[in-house]
This record gives C-alpha cells, structure tokens and sequence, in this order.
C-alpha cells in the first residue's frame, strides 16, 4: 500500500448520544420496535429531538429501513442514509459513513442504529441453512460441503493454525474469555451481570468447534443499539461531553472473503485489521502506547488476539500474555461475550460512556479509546477521544 496523508475525518465530528433496549434472549417485539426504542433512547440522551435528524445509517442486514425507523420515530426530511455490509464488520463504518456526511455538511445530525432478534429470531449460530445465488456466496462453495457450515467453524480454522505456529495451547483464548466476564459481573446491562468465570471454567466448557469451546464464542442477543453523531462545534453545545471521532477507517485485505480467506498466505493473523489500524494510527497521530482502553470485536476470543498484534500493542503470538496480565483495560462493558451480541455496536457505546467517564467500569482517565468491528470479515474502527 502507498503512503498517504493523515485524512481530514479527525476530529471534524463526535458522537453526542447512545441509547439502547434491554438486552435479552426473548425480546417479545420486531425489530423495528427494538430500533425505534434505541434511537429514541440515544436521541434523549444527546439532548436531541427526531426533528434535528436529517441522515441514518445502519447495515446491509437490518431488517429495519431507514424511511420506516425515520417514520416511526417522528423524523422529518432525511439528506442522507446509507447502509454498510459484510455483517459486523459494518459497526465503526456506520459512525464513519455519519462522520463523513457531518464534515462534508451533507447532512448535520445522523443516526447510526442496528437492532435485532438474533435469539429468538434468526440465529447466525445455527450455520448457513439457504443462500440466494451471488457472486458472494461463491466462495463458500469451497467450505460448506466440508461440514465448515457456521462462523465458529471458519473461525476454528484460523484459531488452530495460529496455536500450532505459535505454541500454544487453547488455554491463550480464555484469558480473553475471563477477562470479559470479569467486566460483564460488575454490568448491570450485560447478560451475565453477576457471573464472572475462571480459567478452570473456560478449559471445562464443551467443544463447539476445536480448538473452540463454548466460552471462546459470543452470546446469542435480542436487542436494539443507536449512537448519534454530529459536528464537534454543535456538540459543545449539547448536555453530555462528545466523544470525539478522532479516527475512522475500513479495511479488506488482499485474498480477502467474507469470512472464509483460507486461501492468504498465512492465517495467523487478520490482515483486514492490519489495514484499518495503519489507518487510525496515521489520522489520529497516535500509536499503540497512547490508547487508554480498547474496545475489541470478541465474536470469537482468538480474533481478539490477534487484533492485539494486528495493532502493534504486542508481538505475534504475544497476544495471550498480554491479556493475562492486564496491560490494557479490554472490553469493559464485557463485551459481546458477556454484556450482548449487537454485532459490535455496543461496544461503541462502552467506548463514549469511557471517554464521558461514566463507563460502570470506567478506566481512570480514559481519554482515548480504540473500538474495532467484526473480524474474519472486511471491517472497520474507531478511535474515540475526550475533546480537548
């Protein structure tokens, strides 16, 4: 890749309210009901009304459109919506696609917004049952007849090599499971909210796919999340301190598919996350040694750490040790292993309430915080920063 300029993203826009319903296995309403409570829910949290939105962005795969969660939650004129693909891969792109619209003056106050019945509705976990014909699903031709059926099985490829190159035995996952339950029993919000787990209990739980086990993979959710976003200058002027959207950026990697790129040279790592990080590292002109807390995508806990290494906190194959003793607060709502599965976004949210300082687990003087979105698949991130 060329070297390129620091972007004119940093700094230009902040995200000013988030909101969300509870978070549960058995909602009892659509999703569109879900969405509307959560955009509601971040509108008064920004000390905003449905009148000042003017743009919405949310994911290729909500089922909720833009015009129908704008209708039904009062909204007028809308200048801008957008949708963003390859599943949550897709989380930091929404507030980098409303970033975009804010500093370009496209649009002035834009929602980001995915809601969901992921438990009691349609489960990723239950593994591909029918796809419609697509160029897309082409290259899980050379997977799904091998059995390699669910994302767990995809993933449980790239998790094995990385152990065998490395040394390592699946003990390295469950430092990043115990630490995300750890956050999740003192989170009132989070599903397993008075439930912490050991090492012991990580090496006891069932197989899914090995070197997988239950507690290496996230949780099933029913749920709605939304953020609002707008310029820095008009967020100075609204109830709750910004969180400054100091970085934004997506990536794919060379050879990439969505979740399958068995074929890249080397599967120890996530080359996609590669990409995004050069990027937030150059706008936001920061480095790995100046993040405060980081807020990392934990569908599954070997992408976790490998992230860690992708961003330069450690050396390859380091990334285990590195969770184990605690070098940098992770995922301190719990995470989608502990808090809820809302395909990343929540943990947008975890990444404002640190930089506001109202986190129930806040990290003293969190001023700068890295956020990523799904891994395995093309992807995105965030760095958020306390303003001034």
């Amino acid at each position: 890749m060329s070297v390129r300029a620091r972007d004119a993203l940093a700094g230009r826009a902040a995200i000013v309210g988030v909101g969300a319903t509870e978070f549960s296995k058995d909602s009892g309403r659509s999703e569109l009901r879900l969405a509307v409570e959560a955009v509601r829910a971040a509108l008064d949290d920004a000390g905003l009304t449905p009148g000042d939105v003017d743009g919405m962005v949310t994911f290729t795969m909500d089922t909720s459109p833009e015009i129908t969660v704008a209708q039904a939650c009062g909204m007028g004129e809308l200048s801008f919506f957008s949708r963003v693909h390859y599943g949550g891969g897709a989380a930091c792109a929404t507030v980098q696609q409303a970033a975009l619209a804010v500093a370009t003056g496209v649009a002035e106050v834009v929602v980001c917004y995915r809601a969901f019945n992921e438990r009691s509705g349609r489960r990723f976990g239950s593994g591909v049952q029918h796809r419609e014909p697509s160029a897309e699903g082409v290259a899980l031709g050379w997977s799904l007849p091998f059995g390699l059926l669910t994302p767990a099985s995809w993933v449980a490829m790239a998790a094995q090599r990385y152990l065998h190159t490395y040394g390592l035995t699946p003990e390295v996952f469950g430092h990043v499971a115990v630490v995300d339950r750890k956050y999740a029993a003192t989170n009132p919000a989070a599903y397993f909210h008075g439930r912490p787990i050991t090492l012991a209990d990580h090496a006891a739980s069932r197989w899914i796919v090995e070197p997988l086990r239950l507690l290496d993979c996230c949780q099933e959710t029913d749920g709605g999340q939304a953020l609002v976003v707008t310029s820095v200058d008009r967020a100075r002027d609204l109830p709750r301190p910004p969180a400054v959207i100091a970085a934004a950026a997506q990536g794919a990697g060379r050879g990439q598919e969505q979740m399958t790129s068995f074929y890249r040279g080397d599967l120890t790592g996530l080359p996609e996350m590669a990409v995004v990080a050069r990027q937030v590292w150059r706008t936001a002109g920061l480095g790995p040694g100046e993040i405060d807390v980081g807020i990392l995508y934990d569908h599954f806990t070997p992408f976790v750490l490998m992230q860690l290494e992708e961003f330069g906190f450690c050396g390859k194959g380091e990334a285990g040790d590195f969770v184990a003793e605690e070098r940098l607060p992770l995922n301190t709502h719990g995470g989608q292993l502990g808090e809820a599965y809302l395909h990343g976004m929540n943990g947008i949210a975890e990444g404002v309430r640190q930089v506001r300082g109202t986190s129930v687990n806040q990290i003293p003087g969190a001023g700068r915080v890295l956020v990523t979105a799904g891994t395995g698949v093309p992807t995105s991130g965030l760095v958020l920063a306390a303003d001034g």
